[in-house]
């Protein structure tokens, strides 16, 4: 004769942890959630934009310098906000008008390094948005799950207390409910930490190569390269020629 199997449902564990806990087990449950949900969203954005960017970066490298002025150099940069293209579109605008302004008592070379230094803090501060949420999900997570812990111990406790039993089957299940809350805040937080400190290092990567187009496109602009093809040229004292 075929015995049944009996399934028992575990009385213990998340979902136990959810219908007795109250208010606060269950907020700081929703709120190690929402971190976690957010650090994830966080990490593959901010992963894909890192990823277009050095691909305007090795784009800018092969086909920016092969043009044989500036401004066709710039036409050759292509893909939305290219931050490459921003950034020679910005030097070419300073340096053509760099006479017609009040600026023209400032030095050219001077003018452009300002220029483009702005315009790499510009992209460095963009490329550092979210990135606090990470490093602050990291660092918090596991305290909200060990205030989680605390909380659920010491209404176990007086659980145990008013029953006034305190055999092992009354004090390990709602010990182990409280404990989960630690290893959530752990879960949340170890992702984040990871995601922080992989995205940083990309960002360096990138704004290392950025500033090497800067300091390249100054030398170019100021050393007097062609700007246009018809022959316009800025020197080294601001004008054309």
């Amino acid at each position: 004769m075929a015995t049944e199997s009996v399934s028992v449902e575990n009385p213990y564990g998340i979902q136990a942890l959810w219908a007795q806990g109250d208010f606060v087990a269950k907020g700081t449950l929703i709120i190690l959630v929402l971190m976690s949900a957010y650090s994830w969203f966080i990490i593959f954005t901010k992963w894909w934009e890192q990823r277009r960017l050095l691909k305007q970066a090795g784009e800018a490298e092969k086909n920016f310098w092969a043009a044989d002025n500036i401004k066709n150099g710039v036409t050759k940069l292509t893909g939305k906000g290219n931050i490459f293209k921003a950034m020679a579109s910005e030097a070419i605008d300073a340096a053509e008008h760099h006479d017609t302004r009040l600026t023209q008592q400032v030095p050219l070379h001077e003018w452009i390094d300002n220029v483009l230094a702005r315009a790499v803090a510009r992209i460095n501060s963009a490329l550092q948005t979210q990135l606090p949420f990470l490093a602050t999900t990291g660092s918090t997570a596991p305290f909200i799950g060990l205030f989680g812990t605390v909380w659920g111990i010491y209404h176990a406790l007086v659980s145990i207390g008013v029953a006034g039993q305190a055999s092992i089957d009354k004090v390990a299940g709602p010990v182990g409910e409280a404990l989960i809350m630690t290893a959530i805040g752990l879960a949340v937080a170890v992702p984040a930490v990871l995601g922080y400190n992989f995205l940083l290092g990309r960002n360096k990567a990138i704004l290392e190569r950025v500033k090497l187009f800067q300091s390249d496109l100054e030398q170019v602009i100021v050393s007097g390269s062609r700007i246009e093809g018809a022959g316009a040229k800025v020197i080294a004292g601001g004008g054309k020629k």
